[in-house]
Parts: C-alpha cells; structure tokens; sequence
C-alpha cells in the first residue's frame, strides 16, 4: 500500500484540479490523466500538501469552516493499508464517503484494497464510482478493467480499457489487455485492432505475438498464425503455451510431425499438461491415418516384400497405442475433459475394428457417451450420435 501513499499528492493534483467547484472540463485539459508517479516525500510535507490539496478540492472561502473530516479518514486509511489492516482501512474509507460521496480518491483507494484482497465484485463497484466521479483517469480504468478481467466479465472489461486506451495512447498493457478481452468474446476484429496497435508500441513483447497469434488462429489465417508463435518464441523460447498453441497451427494445416515434437516438448516442461496430452492424442490419430494409407499403398505395390509391409503395420500400430495412451493420460489429469474422452473413443473405436474386438468396441461407446454427459451441447454432437447409434446395432 506504500505506493498509493506515495502517488496521493500527485494524484489529486491531476484529479481534483479539474473537478474543484464542479466546473466542467474543456477539452483541451483531457492530456492530463492522474498517473501513477512513485516519489519520495518526508513525511511532514507529503501530509501538508495532502491536506493542502484535499482542502482545495472540496472548495473553501475565505470565511467559510470547512469540515475536513473525511481528509482525516483518508488519511487514516492509507496508514492503516500500509499496515495491512484492510479492514480497519475500510471503515474509515466507508465512512469518508458517507461525509462526501465525491471523495474519487476515497473510492479509488477502496477499488485497490478490494482488489488486493480479492474481492473482485467490491472493487469493481469501487472503481465504477471513481470513474464516474473523474471520467479522465487513466488509472481507475485500467484497474476496473483489469478487475473485470479477472472476473472473466470480458465486456465490461473492454468498455474500462477502450477508455485507458484513449486516455493513454501508447500504454502497451492497456491495449493488450483490450486484445485479449475482445478475445475472448470473440470479437475479433477488435482483438486484432488492439493487438496490433499494442505491436506498435512493444513490438518485441512475446504476449502481444501470442495474441496476435491466437487472433489470426480464430479466423483460420494459419500461417500469419505461425509466424506469430515463431516470433512469440524467438522472444521468449521456453513458453509452453505458445508452445502449443505453435503445434495446434501446424496440426490444422497437417503439419503433423513438427506438432508432435512441439507437445512432447511442452510435456518436458509441463509433466502434467492435459492440454497437451489431449493435443498429441489428436496427433497420433493424424499420424495413424498416414500410417495405415503408407501401409495399403505397400501391400498393394510391393507383395514380394513381406517384412516392409510387416513393419508399416507395426508401425502404424504403435501410433494408435499412442493414441490410446496420450487421451487416456489426459483424462486421467481431468476426468471431465470432454473432447479428450471423445477421443479415447475414437481410439478405442480404430483398434476394435482393426482387431474385431467387441470389448474394446463397448469401450468405445462408453467413452463417447461419458464425453456428451459432460458437454452436451459440444461441436458436431449430431455426428456423434450418429457414429453411436451406428455401432450399438
């Protein structure tokens, strides 16, 4: 909380200089957002000019007794913070409102207690109220977004850090929050403008490629997309995400091979990434579907070579095991991971009609089922139940 303490002064200079009286704001003053400006002043003085600036801000005559009560709470509460007692800061901050209910930087200082206790829903309506007491924040916005973010509320989100955004053109962190919240709710033209705008100003941040990644993945431009993760990885090279989300691009343009190396890879560095089980599992079905063509094409071509085309089988064989034991790891991890247990199914599926096996054809069924009882709405669920109807006869 010393940080709060040490901004204060030259947060309400920014603040309250447009606010005092209640006069309303020319344009030409919207350049001056309250910023966070870490500082060093000696006790004595940094109260005065506390007291000093606060006086000011709530208006006073020449002959007028003004009532500084609420100062006094404020005051209070940003001791109390520092000391990490949060609830006391609280109740002195609450009850610095009740007295003036303009007071931004009382409501300020709450949305951040909140949001350092983690209180989310508390500090969001702190933060709301600080912004609508001083539309030209910068601060309180980009904290109320980054709030909601971690609410998963991503349209409030982007509502708080479109505004940072247009109070501070060039903050990296604004616009790639904004990226990743229109993101998330799949706006992504937005998500795009963000991203690109946040490559603009820290071109060689490895969130911002990922982002940027991410987007042109969604919009199936999947080549952008691996330039993107390359570029992510030349910045930042042991990052498992991007890892993966590298081998998801190479999967979907059948690069099969580099995406297995890559999952392996982010398996090294994450022994217990159900992501990326369930990823290698859909990579050895690619692999096994190679596997089996190599495998025909042999045994119609080369008949005199009994041993080659043995060994194709084999092979492909042991890609569906695989298979098989790449799903069921992941599902081992998360027993609810719904497009892993469609998957398992898929594999068990392969193997009993390779091996006219009717257990491992029940296996199948059952994994199916389990993966529509924990998402039934999924993608091509229609598909599915049309592969279970099928070979239940």
């Amino acid at each position: 909380m010393s940080v709060h303490a040490k901004r204060v002064d030259s947060r309400f200079i920014a603040d309250n200089r447009r606010f005092r009286a209640n006069v309303p704001r020319a344009t030409n003053h919207k350049s001056q957002t309250a910023e966070y400006i870490p500082c060093v002043i000696p006790g004595t003085l940094f109260f005065c000019l506390i007291s000093a600036g606060l006086l000011f801000f709530a208006g006073c005559g020449a002959e007028q007794k003004v009532d500084n009560t609420h100062i006094d709470l404020y005051v209070d509460a940003i001791t109390l913070a520092e000391h990490n007692e949060r609830e006391e800061a609280i109740k002195k901050l609450n009850s610095a409102v009740q007295i003036n209910e303009s007071f931004t930087l009382a409501y300020s200082l709450l949305g951040e207690i909140y949001q350092e206790m983690q209180d989310y829903e508390k500090s969001a309506v702190s933060y709301e109220k600080a912004t609508e007491l001083n539309p030209w924040s910068f601060n309180n916005h980009f904290n109320l977004g980054r709030v909601y973010q971690l609410m998963k509320k991503f349209t409030q989100a982007v509502r708080a850090y479109s505004r940072a955004c247009e109070l501070k053109p060039e903050h990296l962190e604004a616009h790639l929050n904004n990226a990743k919240c229109y993101y998330e709710i799949q706006d992504y033209q937005n998500a795009l403008l963000y991203g690109e705008r946040a490559e603009r100003i820290g071109p060689n941040t490895a969130e911002v490629q990922k982002i940027l990644g991410d987007v042109y993945g969604s919009q199936k431009d999947y080549e952008l997309a691996i330039s993107s993760y390359k570029r992510s990885l030349e910045i930042d090279s042991s990052n498992p995400a991007v890892i993966a989300s590298l081998a998801v691009a190479y999967l979907n343009t059948n690069r099969n091979e580099p995406a297995k190396v890559l999952l392996e890879t982010v398996l090294q560095i994450q022994p217990d990434s159900k992501t990326a089980y369930q990823y290698l599992g859909y990579c050895y079905l690619q692999l096994y579907s190679q596997a089996v063509e190599l495998h025909k094409k042999a045994s119609q071509t080369n008949t005199q070579e009994p041993e080659l085309i043995a060994s194709l089988k084999e092979k492909a064989d042991k890609i569906l095991d695989d298979a098989t034991e790449s799903y069921s790891r992941a599902i081992e991890i998360d027993d609810k991971d719904w497009e892993a247990l469609r998957g398992l199914g898929v594999a068990y599926m392969l193997r009993a009609r390779r091996d006219k096996d009717n257990a491992l054809k029940e296996k199948a069924l059952e994994q199916w089922q389990r993966s529509l009882e924990v998402n039934p709405q999924q993608p091509d669920r229609e598909r599915l139940l049309k592969l279970i109807a099928y070979y239940s006869k």
